[in-house]
This record gives structure tokens, sequence and C-alpha cells, in this order.
């Protein structure tokens, strides 16, 4: 540890991303990563002449991006919000809403970002433990004093949760602010975008890295009441006034906008879970209802940590988290139909 950390340095255990591998024969499956190219239309903004504009400052406000949003959404402009990826998002709404106050409830197995932002900004922390068939049970969320936050579906489960739960929750306790992230929502969840308009305790949370193939672009963005859009401009433009460059919001707004093709991406990635999910099931493995662009595996005769370095030694990269209640469990991303075909190969091979 260096001299001059601080004492916040010090205490924090990061998050740990999925490993981006430099070998592009590997069958990556470990990230969540759209396997299908981004849109044209985005693409085409690249072979544009954007290099001039690039001396500018882009726009502090992203207007372009937020009414692109807001049309995609059926929203207005001052619901929107956007920021470098939801993770900036979702930083900037902890230290917007969270830190100060009374302990922020969030699902014991989650997105594993959480309380990493709850060390980093002193936030309290009350985990709810899943349900023994790993669901969200928003009802243990009742009675609490501070904020809520989960995904939906949830990381890494997959497991939706019903929107007229998420509803029942924002009307039972007016006075929390409910922020849920949409991240994999697209691929079969019920999003909380339509409650906005009525619930000024309600922020959503998407992106564009799973659905609309850019991960490597970094935009995300929030949608609710427009006094919680204030906050976080108010934090953002506290840290950091710039944060969509030009060349992104400029793809971004062309991916928003092709509708038909990112349709058409996702419901290819939906058959193959599907088929993917049968396939498994076959060999033997419980596989988690999924909503997600992922499964949650484990198999009752071999090791999950076992299984994962087997795959790994013939090239196939999955998630293991080694944790309590989830560590016999593997989360496999949905590839292409070549490269799930080659995972159900090799896995029957190894069971």
């Amino acid at each position: 540890m260096s001299r001059f950390w601080s004492d916040v340095t010090r205490r924090l255990s990061p998050y740990v991303p999925g490993e981006q591998p430099r070998n592009a024969d590997l069958v990556k499956l470990n990230t969540n990563e759209n396997p299908y190219p981004p849109s044209p239309r985005a693409l085409a903004v690249l072979a544009g002449d954007v290099g001039p504009s690039l001396r500018l400052y882009p726009d502090p406000g992203s207007l372009a991006l937020k009414d692109a949003v807001a049309r995609s959404t059926g929203l207005g402009c001052s619901n929107v919000f956007v920021g470098n990826g939801s993770d900036e998002v979702l930083a900037l709404s902890f230290l917007a809403f969270f830190t100060g106050g009374h302990p922020l409830q969030f699902p014991d197995v989650t997105y594993s970002f959480y309380p990493v932002y709850c060390q980093l900004f002193g936030v309290e922390v009350e985990r709810i433990a899943l349900a023994d068939d790993f669901r969200v049970d928003l009802r243990s969320y009742r009675g609490g004093r501070g904020g809520i936050i989960f995904p939906n579906p949830n990381a890494p489960t997959g497991i939706a949760i019903a929107l007229g739960e998420i509803e029942e929750l924002l009307r039972d306790e007016p006075d929390r602010l409910v922020v849920v992230d949409e991240a994999y929502v697209d691929f079969g969840a019920e999003s909380a975008v339509a409650l906005v308009p009525r619930f000024d305790n309600l922020l959503v949370v998407q992106t564009l890295s799973k659905s609309r193939s850019l991960a490597g672009l970094r935009v995300g963005y929030a949608l609710g009441h427009p006094d919680l859009i204030t906050g976080l401009d108010r934090v953002k433009n506290s840290f950091n006034s710039y944060p969509i460059d030009r060349v992104a919001e400029q793809m971004a707004v062309a991916a928003l906008d092709d509708e038909v093709y990112f349709r058409t991406c996702r419901d290819r990635i939906v058959a193959t879970r599907t088929q993917t999910t049968s396939r498994l099931e076959a060999l033997g493995f419980e596989v988690l209802p999924s909503s997600a662009n992922f499964v949650f595996v484990h198999h009752p005769r071999v090791e999950a940590s076992q299984l994962f370095e087997r795959l790994r030694e013939r090239d196939i990269l999955v998630r293991y988290f080694e944790q309590p209640r989830i560590d016999r469990y593997l989360r496999i991303t949905i590839g292409t139909d070549d490269e799930m075909l080659k995972l159900v190969l090799a896995l029957d091979e190894l069971v």
C-alpha cells in the first residue's frame, strides 16, 4: 500500500470485472457482451466526417442523445440523464441520493458493484437475502428508511421481477427512492419505465452495452422524475461536465433509432437462450429461469469451479463466482448458435 493512500482508498475492495483476454480465438462467454455487431447505422457514423469536430468539447447536456432516449421510451427530455455507461450513472446515483442517510437495501446476491459504491461513498448497507429459489422477494424490502436498489432481471441469476411487484413496492414505500437497474431488461423482463410518470420515487437505469451491442462505447442513462434528474445533473456537473463524447453521442443516437435491427438481434439471442437451456438440461444441468442474455447453471455431479477450469483449457470462457450461495453455479453468456454448440459439446464431454 502506498503511504499516500487515503483511508477510503485503503478500505476499498474494488469491483473485479470479467476477464478480457487478448486471444481472439477464445469462445468468450464470460462478460455478457452481445455476440452481434452494433447497428449498421451506428457504425456508419465512424465512416462519416467526424474528425474535424473533435477539436471542440461535446454538448455538456447531450441534448441529441436525451432526445433519442426520450423518443425510444415515450418520456420527455426532462426525464432523462445520460452518462458514461450505466456504471457511471449508478455511481452518480449513489452519490446523489444515498450518502449520509439510512442503510441502502439490495439483494445479498446481485451486481457486485453495489457494495463497492457503498464503500466508496460511505453508504450503510442492508443486504436482503434472496428466496431459496434465488428470486428477489420485494415484500422483504418493506419498513426500511433508506433507499432500495436491485437489477431487473437480477444478476447473476437472470431471474426477473414482475412489474406489478415493483409497482406495489413503489406505492407502499412512497418516501423511499427505488432504483431499478435494467441492464438486461430487453431480453425478457418488463421494464419499469412505464411507471416513471406515476412515481416520483422511481429511477430506472439502462444501458446501450447489452442489447444495443455498444459495450465498448460506454453510454448509459437514467429515467425518472425531473427532480431526480436535476439532482444527478448537479452531481455530474461537479465531477465531469462533458461525460458523453461527440462520436459516442452520434453512434448512440443512431443505435437507438434503429429499432428493427435491435429487435432482430434481441430475438436471435432469446431464441439461442431457449435452445441452449434445453441442451444444458438434457445434460443434467439445473438452469435458472433467465430473462437476460445469460444463463445461471449448475450440475449436481461436477463442481462449478472444475467445469470453469476445464472449459478454459478448451478455450471457452464462462464466469465463476467464488461467493457464498452461488459457488456451485456458472454464469454463461449467450453467444452465437455456433459458440453455444461448442460450449454444449465441451460440457457433454466433461459431465
